[in-house]
């Protein structure tokens, strides 16, 4: 009798599409598996801003856990949202071909606003990377605390006052949420991993782990890699105002990353080229390049007000 695979997976709608995209990936290569629902701490307190929780891994170390504990074979989790340093006893199973790595705006009554460097609105996030970007671009701007899946945060703009909020493109598009009234952010630059999805398993379960493998797309393992050893490089935690993307053009990859501080007052930025043969190491070296160009400071002056955690929705 085959064995079944027990997926984890937050119970949020867009986890659960996540986690039933890996069990039809599974069932095409033969093998069986079953859905395991679970509240991880970010789902439980929605009301907290992330940089505030202080915890490594807020909306992956229940299932960590799990894993560890032998409730579970297998996890699944927005890439973006998952520690650099995997947690002793894990390792990453597959990455799924990448959707889109943009964050969108999902506005009110209209965006007419975003055309004017110089003016005033309120806007809302949860995350430090966006807040940061967006202070940086539109320094007239407030900025509201958003926390909840993205139902809850899309239902939330609708009731506010607020001129709008930003979403990651990928989260909304997958459940077929995303609102009309939205633009693409081209000019922010994403989190680390945006808009892929991460399969995890234990490092003795090699079972689960070669059942991952004809599924792992190569080319988005390797520049979510190169923008995560990026952030590992620098600071580590994924609630920073550190943001990377890694895109693979005609052999060669092409990196972009920034630094802002969290007031949005300075940025640091860093491009580079490499063939894809010679990328493995990009990520570290554009963190060394940032840090030698702007970074440093800015990154000193995180380190003091600890944003060094947690992840972003």
């Amino acid at each position: 009798m085959p064995k079944i695979l027990r997926i984890g997976t937050r119970d949020s709608q867009l986890a659960v599409w996540q986690a039933t995209l890996v069990q039809s990936l599974l069932k095409e290569a033969g093998v069986a598996s079953e859905l395991v629902y679970m509240k991880s701490e970010g789902d439980i307190d929605t009301v907290t801003p992330l940089y505030a929780l202080g915890v490594t891994g807020v909306f992956t170390k229940t299932l960590d856990a799990a894993l560890l504990n032998n409730r579970i074979d297998i996890a699944v989790h927005s890439m973006k949202d998952v520690p650099t340093q995997l947690a002793q006893g894990i390792q990453q199973a597959a990455v799924l071909k990448r959707a889109s790595y943009k964050d969108i705006f999902v506005y009110k009554h209209n965006s007419d606003f975003l055309d004017d460097f110089n003016s005033h609105a309120t806007i809302a996030t949860g995350s430090v990377r966006r807040i940061a970007q967006w202070l940086n671009r539109f320094p007239n701007h407030k900025v509201e605390n958003l926390r909840g899946n993205v139902n809850t945060r899309l239902r939330k703009v609708e009731e506010s006052n607020w001129n709008g909020a930003i979403f990651a493109a990928a989260g909304l598009e997958r459940i077929h949420l995303r609102p009309q009234r939205s633009v693409d952010l081209d000019w922010m630059l994403p989190a680390p991993a945006q808009g892929a999805i991460m399969v995890v398993c234990r490092e003795d379960h090699e079972y689960a782990f070669q059942s991952c493998r004809p599924f792992n797309d190569e080319a988005t393992s390797l520049c979510t890699k190169i923008e995560r050893d990026f952030l590992k490089a620098l600071l580590g935690g994924c609630s920073t105002p550190i943001s990377a993307l890694a895109q693979n053009n005609n052999g060669e990859v092409h990196f972009r990353g920034n630094i802002v501080s969290p007031d949005g007052t300075q940025k640091a930025t860093v491009e580079t080229r490499e063939p894809i043969a010679k990328a493995n190491d990009l990520g570290v070296q554009a963190a060394k390049d940032i840090l030698l160009h702007g970074g440093q400071p800015i990154i000193e002056g995180i380190r003091k007000i600890g944003l060094t955690s947690n992840g972003e929705v």
